[in-house]
């Protein structure tokens, strides 16, 4: 079966809003799996330049599908290997929740294939 990766990657300011209110990081990192095709995602890499704890959400049409907490200039890698598929025009989306007043900056690295 042929596949072909897609990356979500980059690094990008935040400002926190509350851990509780996700906002998100920029437009790049959306994506909109193909109609026709599914998608699977692989891993997630992440950093945290921040005196605090962040965490980064998958988004799956708006609803939470995965999240990576990432300690103080911390960093994690979690991979996903065929957790589960993802539907044709699924949009997904990552954000990110941080304290109130929490700045820094965020290295975003998500891998996924459309098969």
């Amino acid at each position: 079966m042929a596949s072909t990766p897609r990356f979500l990657q980059g690094v990008f300011p935040f400002i926190g809003h509350g851990l509780d209110k996700p906002e998100s990081i920029d437009p790049s990192l959306n994506f909109v799996v193909p109609s026709g095709l599914m998608a699977q995602p692989l891993y997630f890499r992440g950093g945290n330049s921040s005196d605090d704890l962040i965490v980064v959400t998958l988004l799956r049409d708006g609803q939470p599908m995965r999240m990576f907490p990432m300690g103080a200039k911390s960093g994690v890698n979690i991979p996903l290997r065929v957790v589960e598929d993802v539907d044709p025009d699924s949009v997904l989306e990552l954000v990110v929740a941080a304290p109130e007043g929490t700045t820094g900056e965020v290295v975003v690295d998500f891998g996924l294939v459309l098969i």
